[in-house]
């Protein structure tokens, strides 16, 4: 799944650069920037929600680095500064990008995130944005660009769409992005985001609960959450990588990101909830056809590998028999014929 905040011509440059192999591993992804605050009460049946820290990230930005025991990764051209990370700074051909190191096997969660998105560019002329990423195989270093790169996003369509703006898209590798549409075909919802250049917090929150995912953003200095994006029957996997990436072409700005936080959510299930939200191998959204989803076939048993191994042998050797007794009846027939 995707979601985006796209000024106009960033998804171009991005989707260029994103082979098939890495759109693939593409399940969810967020291009935005971020909401956090601290914990509270999130709706009915959801009675405590706790802070992981080991997919959580704040000041003084401890375990962050490139070693191997950081939980998170620094890529390209982010830095950690003092009251940030910056992804990406307000100069142009720039990329970074931040990884957890740790899977996420929550079931249900809330990732809120602070970030903020200033430069020198006029209102119009801003930088590419930012990606929050939830996918199968994190980014490895040597291959920032590719791995880091979100679908696209588009020149804003007269009369129809204001960028900077968010959209979501759930990806299980078999779809693409449809730029002459500017991702329309498979986009889950949207919403304008005019966040660049403010001078008060900007945050986002994405909240995945019994498989209702929920985008909301707080970018008016009101402390007041405001609805984006409402999905139901969003099915994610469990055990894949929280990540967040940006990237600059020939306009920049910086991409900043001051904390991300993910919160596990406490629920009440029915017993026929338990048997509906069972785990899944792919991402899928109920209601819309992804094409070539298949889940992976479980692996043989050694009694069930035996069993093939030694049929295929039993009907090759009773396919040989065959084969030679009807050849010597051909060659008796053929003799007769002489006499």
């Amino acid at each position: 799944m995707a979601v985006a905040l796209a000024p106009s011509g960033w998804w171009r440059r991005w989707r260029r650069r994103l082979s098939a192999r890495e759109v693939s591993r593409m399940l969810l992804l967020l291009l935005l920037l971020g909401s956090g605050q601290g914990p509270r009460q999130v709706g009915a049946g959801q009675t405590f929600e706790y802070l992981k820290r080991e997919h959580s990230l704040s000041k003084p930005y401890q375990g962050v680095g490139t070693s191997s025991s950081s939980l998170w990764n620094l890529m390209g051209n982010a830095m950690v500064m003092t009251q940030y990370i910056r992804l990406t700074p307000d100069m142009q051909s720039k990329q970074g990008a931040l990884w957890n190191r740790v899977p996420c096997f929550l079931r249900d969660w809330e990732l809120q995130v602070h970030f903020r998105i200033h430069g020198q560019g006029k209102k119009n002329l801003h930088g590419d944005g930012l990606a929050i990423w939830y996918t199968k195989d994190r980014m490895q270093p040597g291959v920032p660009a590719r791995a880091s790169s979100p679908p696209s996003a588009f020149p804003p369509l007269p009369s129809q769409r204001v960028f900077p703006y968010i959209s979501a898209m759930v990806n299980n590798g078999s779809l693409s992005y449809d730029h002459e549409r500017d991702g329309r075909p498979t986009e889950l919802g949207g919403c304008t985001a005019i966040v660049r250049n403010l001078h008060y917090d900007t945050f986002l929150v994405i909240r995945y609960v019994k498989r209702h995912l929920t985008i909301m953003m707080d970018i008016d200095g009101k402390h007041e959450w405001r609805d984006c994006i409402e999905v139901p029957g969003v099915r994610l996997p469990r055990g894949y990588y929280f990540g967040t990436s940006s990237i600059t072409g020939d306009l920049s700005d910086n991409h900043d990101v001051i904390s991300l936080k993910l919160f596990e959510l406490t629920v009440e299930r029915t017993p026929e909830e338990e048997k509906l939200h069972r785990d899944v191998f792919l991402p899928s959204v109920d209601n819309m056809k992804l094409p070539e989803m298949t889940a992976p076939l479980p692996p043989l048993s050694g009694l069930a590998l035996f069993l093939i191994v030694f049929f295929s042998l039993v009907f090759s050797v009773f396919a040989i028999v065959i084969g030679i007794i009807l050849y010597n009846k051909w060659q008796d027939q053929s003799r007769k014929r002489f006499y």
